[in-house]
């Protein structure tokens, strides 16, 4: 009598050839936001706002045969990062993005190893990236809003090259470190590490403003997010993201830069959610008018595409 074959082998046969033949990826586990507890109270902490108005993120996909970058408006960030400028490494911070205004543009290869064409926006390719991400049109209003969201939690800082800024003096004073935490995207988040340069500007004593940016992109693999073709919400496409993969990356290297201001609300715990005015009514805090103007950021880099 023929041996029968063991059925959870069958059904892993059956799993990896619709997977195109790959490791199954793990999602991340899933979420519709994410929060942070603010520091334990002290004299030296400080709240800050995300300007929304100097901020930028973006992301680049690249593929034997296919460039992606993507951006979103300066308007899309907001977040908030309790600091405290005698520890660094107790601060923490909430950055949240806001994809409705994501906008890709593509370069092409005839083949591997050719030279790429000139940048341009591509409607339907702007079309199927939403429909990657569900927030295509026809996406119900309740999980558009969710998926809208893209944010990131700092919740520990390490390898900072300074971490008492008193110890350092001048108008301007850099750091780098590492900023770790949990990554939320489309409705999924894992934790994430990336590097960071900051910049604290500084009147006499008194902090301005703070300036941060990326020293190296964050990888962000589509699968882990469920970010995969489809043809409308919740439809997948019958070609899958690994057999895409020779033509549309399976990574997107995110790059972020904005400017913080100390605003006047309480840098103490109790205080729940970003705050999105980077001079709410009532702060003594310079507007992004009157303060002096920062020095202008590098394009980033762009983070998820489609095809």
């Amino acid at each position: 009598m023929p041996r029968r074959f063991p059925r959870a082998l069958v059904l892993l046969v059956v799993f990896a050839s619709a997977c195109g033949g790959g490791e199954p990826v793990k999602l991340a586990p899933k979420a519709e936001k994410l929060e942070v507890k603010p520091p334990p109270p002290a004299p030296t902490t400080v709240h800050l706002a995300i300007d929304g108005a100097t901020g930028k993120l973006g992301f680049d996909m690249e593929a034997p045969i296919e460039k992606i970058r993507g951006k979103v408006p300066a308007s899309a960030l907001s977040g908030e990062v309790w600091l405290d400028p005698a520890d660094l490494a107790k601060s923490r911070g909430l950055v949240r993005v806001d994809l409705r205004d994501l906008e890709l543009y593509q370069r092409t290869a005839p083949e591997a190893g050719k030279e790429f064409g000139e940048e341009v926006k591509d409607d339907t390719q702007n079309q199927h990236a939403r429909q990657w991400l569900e927030i295509s049109p026809d996406t119900p209003a309740e999980e558009l809003a969710k998926n809208t969201v893209v944010e990131f939690a700092l919740t520990r800082i390490t390898d900072a090259s300074v971490t008492d800024l008193s110890k350092v003096t001048g108008p301007e004073r850099t750091v780098t470190f590492t900023a770790s935490g949990d990554f939320l995207l489309h409705q999924r988040k894992a934790e994430k590490s990336v590097k960071l340069e900051a910049v604290f500007r500084y009147d006499g004593d008194a902090l301005r403003e703070v300036h941060v940016k990326s020293v190296e992109p964050l990888t962000i693999g589509l699968d882990e997010y469920d970010v995969r073709p489809r043809t409308g919400f919740s439809k997948l496409a019958a070609k899958t993201l690994e057999q895409l993969s020779p033509k549309v990356a399976k990574e997107a290297a995110v790059s972020l830069e904005f400017v913080a201001r100390p605003d006047s609300k309480a840098a103490t715990p109790g205080a729940t959610g970003p705050s999105t005015d980077p001079n709410p009514a009532g702060s003594t805090a310079p507007s992004p008018a009157a303060a002096t103007p920062s020095p202008p950021a590098a394009e980033p880099a762009p983070a998820a595409a489609a095809k």
